[in-house]
């Protein structure tokens, strides 16, 4: 058993219960124990701060950078480089031990716990971790609602990297992320306090994800409607993939005039709604599709492949673009160059810029575009289309197909599902679930796109946004009145933080699939059922009946 692994946290689990042997993702069993160390330090680190700050000290913000970057490096498909976690495991150890020292020295007393108390070396890492795992907390009841916990901590942190990257910040979510560390490991609550924690962490995520909004916006403008090319030209190009848009940014301005050109993937899609970047000649256009069939994809673009945030597929045995691929930020695959990040915030994309010099243009795999930049600010825009379209009948229902791509075979329900909507009803998403279905041709309704796409899983935002502001056109006393319907797909742990952020603003009857999550347990599902209608996803006629849309 030492030498096996135990992980859920993501859709794709192993037989819907648990990797234990190695990741489907692709992480093998060595790395992921060193993940669950490190993130029992970072535990011990966030008991430790959290004392302090309610002692009245305060805790630098190296610290706070330092705990966001480590849940982040966690996130399922981000960093399968054993070497940088432990080496990040090191820092923990550092960080905490100072942390610990400040108290001593200010008189805080700290509770007793192994996660403040445990002092190791390298040697001893992969013994300690195996201790420390999921597993180590007996109670499935338990477990199931830490583990939920924990998982929307990861995805609230990983938004909030993607703000401070461009200077927004707000030091109360990083205190709310450290103390709902430390009560889930000294907290001593029982399941309605963990249950009450989890809703607190969903307030928290709005606010994670409204921050990003702001920092979106106010550096690159509102989103707008944009018709986005999916072909290719006929100079190299660099393939930017992740999340991160001011490491887009950054590589525009490096790369303007070299010859280059750069194309987005995957949730890099939604940069070209932004006008900020409309300006760059060389901003060509999205290549591919979701992060799942990057395996293909990147092995026909032909020049280097940019990884700012997760989604990495490990390439396989002797896949020649493995030479082109750069890691940044939180991520790392062994054998591929890291672009670390300056003191000054900055990152040097000089050595891909070169390497793409030397590189064939990308081979073609598909022509055409497709139309988004529907995030809530555009979407207001066509607030009196929408209203009247809706009071016309002429759209019945809007339905919340936001989320997660994967590569399971059951996922296409997704893109049935989608192609069977009445056409008097319009898709709400985000997120690379669109890929399912953002290529059909579904029409528009008196000029309104039956696809909205709002952008990036964290523009799921935008979506609560914009039923907030419906409810309040309509005159309705509850958001559940709505004539919209949530039918979400999910993948890893910043779909967690989205549906915790969903719970949270009282949104009830979500449908989540194509699986329930494994790490809730059978008492925790029902309550999640119980109270706010959480079910999973039947076949598509059976949902078009249970959504009224038969």
């Amino acid at each position: 058993m030492e030498n096996r692994m135990f992980c859920y946290q993501c859709q794709e689990t192993a037989k819907g219960t648990g990797c234990i042997l190695k990741g489907v993702c692709g992480k093998d069993a060595a790395t992921a124990r060193s993940m669950d160390l490190l993130l029992f330090v970072v535990r011990g680190i966030a008991v430790a701060a959290d004392r302090l700050r309610n002692s009245g000290v305060d805790v630098a913000h190296d610290v706070d950078e330092f705990v966001v970057d480590a849940l982040f490096s966690t996130i399922t498909n981000a960093n399968f480089d054993r070497e940088s976690i432990e080496r990040r495991v090191e820092r923990a150890l550092a960080v905490r031990d100072a942390l610990k020292a400040k108290a001593e020295a200010m008189g805080v007393g700290l509770p007793a716990a192994d996660e403040l108390e445990w002092a190791g070396s390298r040697d001893g890492f992969d013994a300690k971790a195996g201790e420390v795992g999921v597993l180590s907390e007996p109670d499935e009841d338990v477990r199931s609602l830490k583990e939920l916990i924990i998982y929307g901590l990861k995805g609230m942190a990983a938004y909030l990297d993607h703000a401070m990257r461009l200077g927004h910040d707000d030091a109360d979510l990083h205190r709310f992320m450290q103390s709902a560390l430390a009560d889930v490991t000294v907290g001593g609550l029982d399941a309605a306090g963990l249950t009450a924690l989890a809703l607190k962490t969903g307030e928290a995520g709005v606010r994670t994800m409204a921050l990003l909004d702001e920092a979106n916006t106010s550096a690159y403008g509102h989103p707008e409607a944009t018709s986005v090319d999916i072909g290719v030209r006929n100079r190299p190009g660099i393939l930017i993939s992740g999340h991160d848009l001011s490491d887009l940014e950054q590589l525009l301005e490096q790369s303007a005039g070299t010859g280059i050109d750069i194309y987005t993937h995957g949730e890099m899609l939604p940069a070209h709604y932004y006008p900020a970047f409309k300006k760059y000649e060389h901003f060509a256009g999205n290549y591919g599709n979701a992060w799942w069939k990057q395996r293909e994809e990147f092995a026909t673009f032909n020049g280097p492949i940019v990884f700012t945030t997760n989604c990495i597929v490990p390439p396989l045995p002797g896949a020649a673009y493995k030479e082109r691929m750069f890691t940044a930020n939180s991520t790392g695959f062994p054998g591929c160059r890291h672009i670390e990040t300056g003191p000054d915030g900055r990152k040097d994309f000089s050595a891909v810029i070169a390497a793409a010099k030397n590189c064939l243009p990308p081979t073609e795999i598909e022509r055409g575009s497709i139309v988004g930049g529907f995030a809530h600010n555009q979407v207001m825009q066509l607030a009196d289309k929408v209203v009247g379209a809706v009071k016309s009948g002429a759209i019945r229902k809007f339905v919340v197909m936001a989320g997660c791509d994967g590569r399971m075979r059951s996922r296409d329900y997704y893109t049935e599902f989608a192609s069977r909507l009445p056409k008097d009803t319009v898709i709400l998403t985000a997120g690379c679930a669109k890929y399912r279905y953002n290529k059909l041709q579904l029409g528009d309704i008196a000029g309104i796109p039956r696809v909205l796409d709002a952008g990036q899983c964290n523009d799921s935002y935008s979506l609560a946004v914009i039923a907030l502001k419906l409810k309040e056109v309509f005159g309705l006393a509850d958001i559940n009145e709505l004539p919209i319907a949530y039918n979400i797909a999910w993948y890893e742990q910043k779909a967690v933080i989205v549906l915790l952020a969903l719970l949270s603003l009282g949104v009830k009857q979500i449908h989540l699939g194509p699986t329930l999550p494994a790490f809730l347990s059978p008492n925790v599902a029902k309550v999640l059922v119980d109270n706010f209608g959480i079910s999973g996803v039947g076949t598509v006629d059976e949902d078009m009946e249970k959504f009224g849309l038969a």
